[in-house]
């Protein structure tokens, strides 16, 4: 069994779709944020186990899932329907065969619609600091990632914001883990509207600001 975390805020139009294609052999893991759209109820109905996140914030919510997780393997993944659930085995398979510590999914738009230049833009400059801070080959600090549930918690992630998934994989090259990256698509969020992150400059600034931080710390 492999547990797949799913930070969740107001995805009840994504949820369905997301869960109907979790592999055979994963656990869904849905921690809702703070929804007020009924989402938990929809991630219940849908199988999901639902798990609550305060207070309010991506990191928050990832280690939320990460905490409540108890298999071997555990994997990261948007909630938003941006992202199939299908390709998971992509990011798992490497650390199952103990080919890499840290396995990113980066991501491969499927149209214009999915990734706004003004997010590609961001995450390339905050990869490109990446890579020279920690030397780690990384091109995509991107949602879909897997690791060994010990070995991160071991790692005592602190930030509760977007800087989480970089404190990921700052520790991870701090600690001399095996860090790779595949190819996975990245399309438009399922049920249309904006992505919290990506869909507005605000909300990529925001991100930014929170990765900024973890990267001068």
């Amino acid at each position: 069994m492999t547990d797949v975390v799913l930070p969740c805020l107001d995805e009840a139009a994504a949820l369905p779709w997301v869960l109907s294609r979790i592999p055979a052999g994963y656990r869904a893991i849905v921690v809702d944020n703070g929804s007020s759209d009924g989402s938990p109820e929809i991630a219940a109905r849908c199988g999901a186990t639902v798990v609550p996140a305060r207070p309010r914030g991506f990191g928050a919510a990832a280690h939320a899932g990460l905490e409540a997780a108890t298999a071997d393997v555990v994997c990261f993944l948007d909630a938003d329907g941006s992202l199939d659930p299908a390709q998971l085995p992509r990011v798992v398979d490497p650390v199952r065969a103990d080919d890499a510590d840290l396995v990113l999914g980066r991501r491969r738009p499927t149209n214009r619609r999915a990734w706004p230049p003004h997010a590609r833009v961001a995450n390339a400059v905050l990869a490109r600091r990446l890579r020279r801070t920690t030397r780690a080959q990384v091109h995509d600090i991107g949602p879909m990632r897997a690791a060994r549930r010990t070995a991160l918690q071991g790692l005592d992630l602190v930030d509760r914001r977007f800087g989480y998934p970089l404190e990921i994989v700052i520790k991870a090259a701090q600690a001399g883990w095996r860090i790779t990256e595949v190819d996975v698509d990245y399309a438009p969020r399922a049920g249309g509207g904006r992505s919290k992150v990506t869909g507005t400059v605000r909300g990529t600034v925001r991100a930014v600001r929170d990765m900024a931080k973890v990267l001068h710390e």
